[in-house]
C-alpha cells in the first residue's frame, strides 16, 4: 500500500476491486489436471519438469524408476565436481575458496595459482562504487528492506555504464564481474544507510579492502572492521554453498527467462534479486532463524526433545510461530534424505562451536528440529516419506553466530548467488533463443456489450 500522500480511493473501493480480482484470477487446481499442465513446473510425483539444459551445476536428491521417486542422499556438483570434494580440497590447503568457485562456475576449469591471483585482483579492482554513487543512489533514497535497495542499486549502475545495452558475451562478462565485485560494498552500504536513516545510528561507510568477498563483507558491516580467521572461513563456506544450485531454482530460472529476451544484464540481475527475496526461496533463512528464536522464547526447555516435539506439532497444526503450518529449514523440492549444503554447514558449526556455549545451544536446537521433524512427517505421511534439513536451517545459525544483522541474511545469499546467476546468463544468451512457453487458455468467447447495456456495478 502506498503511503506519504499517495493513497488512492477509498477502502470500500479497494475491497470491491479485490473481490473482482479474486474472482477473475482464481484457477482451480483441477484445471491443471484436466489439461495435463504441470502446475509449478512439477510433475505429479514431485519431480521437476525439464525446461532446459545446462553444464553449470547439478543437484541430485532422488532417483526415478518410471513414475516412482526413490529417495537418495543429496549431492551437488559445480561443473561436474562434487561440492564435498571442493570443500575438502580447500580445507586441506587451509585457504578460502569462494573466488575459486566463481572462476570454476564461469570458465569450467579450476584456476592455478597464477590464474586465481589474477582473477582475485580483477575482482578487487572493481569493488569500489562509481563516483557520487553513494551520495546520489544509496544515501539519497534509503530503504527499509535491503533486497529492494539492492535492486535499485544494480539498476542504477546501468546509468554509469557507457554501453549498458551491449549484450555481447565479453560485455556481459565484464559487467557481470563488476556487479559481483561490488555486491559486498552495495549490501554493506545499504545496511549502514538503513541503520542511519531508520534507526538513527551513526553513519559509517568503510571502504572495501583488497581481500576476499567474505573478508570484505565482515570488514564493511562491522563498526570496528574486526574479524577473525575462523569467522572468515565459515562465511566463505556459506558463500560457496550458496554460489549456485542448478538451473531449476527460481532465481536462476528467472535469469534464464529474462536474459533470453536480449535485455540488459542490470535488468536481469535485478529480477533475480527480486526472486531470491521471497520466503519460498532465499528469504527462508530468516524465517528459520526467527523460528529458533521463538523456540528459545516459548519452549520451557528447548533442549528437551519432548518439549521440541510439542512445539513442532503446534507449528504443523498452524498454532505456533507464524501459524503457517510450515517448519522452516526442513524439506526441499529436490533433496530427500539430505541436503549437502546443510550437512557441510552443520559439520563446520560442530567444529567451531566446541568451546562456544551459545553456538552449541543453537546447533543442538537445530539438530532436534531436524530429527523430530523427520519423525513427525513419517508419522503424518508414511514410513517411506523422507524429509531433510535444508541449507536455511543451518545458514541462519551461521549468520546469527557471526553477529550478522538479520537484514543482511538474504542480501549475503544474493552476493554469493551472483556467481551462478552470471554463469546462467552467459550460458542462456549463447543459445540466442527467447524462452516463450505456451499456456492453455480457459477463457470462453464472449460478445462485446455496449456501455449503455452493461449492468451497474455494486
Amino acid at each position: 500500500m502506498l503511503t506519504r500522500g499517495h493513497r488512492m480511493g477509498t477502502a470500500r473501493e479497494l475491497d470491491r476491486y479485490t473481490q473482482l480480482a479474486t474472482k477473475a484470477s482464481k484457477i482451480s487446481p483441477k484445471e491443471y489436471v484436466r489439461n495435463d499442465v504441470k502446475r509449478g513446473l512439477r510433475n505429479a510425483n514431485g519431480t521437476g519438469v525439464n525446461v532446459g539444459v545446462t553444464r553449470i551445476s547439478s543437484v541430485i536428491g532422488y532417483e526415478t524408476k518410471g513414475d516412482q521417486v526413490i529417495p537418495t542422499d543429496g549431492r551437488m556438483f559445480y561443473r561436474g565436481i562434487d561440492l564435498y570434494n571442493i570443500i575438502q580440497g580447500l580445507e586441506a590447503d587451509q585457504r578460502l575458496g569462494y573466488e575459486e568457485v566463481v572462476y570454476l562456475l564461469l570458465f569450467n576449469e579450476l584456476p592455478n595459482v597464477s590464474d586465481l591471483t589474477q582473477f582475485e585482483a580483477y575482482l578487487n579492482a572493481g569493488r569500489h562504487l562509481p563516483e557520487q554513487f553513494k551520495e546520489s543512489v544509496i544515501l539519497s533514497q534509503p530503504s527499509n528492506h535491503i533486497m529492494n535497495y539492492l535492486q535499485r542499486m544494480i539498476l542504477a549502475l546501468y546509468s554509469y555504464d557507457s554501453e549498458p545495452d551491449n549484450t555481447s558475451l565479453k560485455a556481459l562478462l565484464d559487467k557481470g564481474l563488476h556487479i559481483l565485485a561490488k555486491m559486498p560494498t552495495m549490501i554493506a552500504y545499504g545496511y549502514m544507510a538503513q541503520e542511519h536513516y531508520f534507526k538513527q545510528q551513526s553513519l559509517v561507510l568503510h571502504a572495501p579492502i583488497f581481500a576476499s568477498s567474505a573478508e570484505n563483507i565482515l570488514h564493511m558491516i562491522r563498526p570496528n572492521c574486526d574479524y577473525t580467521a575462523e569467522e572468515v572461513r565459515i562465511l566463505d563456506l556459506l558463500l560457496i554453498v550458496h554460489a549456485e544450485h542448478g538451473g531449476g531454482n527460481n532465481s536462476a530460472f528467472t535469469t534464464n527467462v529474462i536474459s533470453s529476451s536480449g535485455t540488459d544484464i542490470y535488468s536481469t540481475l535485478t529480477a533475480a534479486v527480486g526472486s531470491l527475496k521471497g520466503i519460498k526461496h532465499g528469504g527462508a533463512n530468516l524465517k528459520a532463524m526467527e523460528m529458533i528464536n521463538d523456540i528459545i522464547d516459548q519452549v520451557s526447555d528447548p533442549h528437551n526433545p519432548a518439549d521440541i516435539e510439542a512445539y513442532l506439532r503446534r507449528v504443523l497444526d498452524g498454532k505456533a510461530y507464524d501459524k503457517s503450518g510450515v517448519i522452516y529449514g526442513m524439506g526441499h523440492a529436490v533433496y530427500t534424505k539430505s541436503d549437502p549444503r546443510a550437512q557441510l554447514l552443520k559439520s563446520a558449526l560442530e567444529t567451531m562451536s566446541q568451546d562456544k556455549p551459545v553456538w552449541r545451544e543453537r546447533l543442538e536446537i537445530a539438530s532436534l528440529i531436524e530429527e523430530t521433524t523427520k519423525r513427525l512427517m513419517k508419522e503424518k505421511k508414511g514410513d517411506d516419506f523422507e524429509i531433510c534439513a535444508n541449507v536455511d536451517l543451518y545458514s541462519g545459525i551461521v549468520y546469527q553466530l557471526l553477529n550478522i544483522p538479520p537484514a543482511l541474511y538474504t542480501p549475503i545469499f544474493a552476493t554469493a548467488r551472483m556467481a551462478g546467476w552470471l554463469a546462467h546468463i552467459l550460458e542462456q544468451t549463447s543459445d540466442g533463443k527467447i524462452m516463450r512457453p505456451a499456456y492453455i487458455t480457459l477463457q470462453e468467447e464472449h460478445t462485446y456489450i455496449p456501455m449503455a447495456d452493461r449492468k451497474r456495478g455494486v
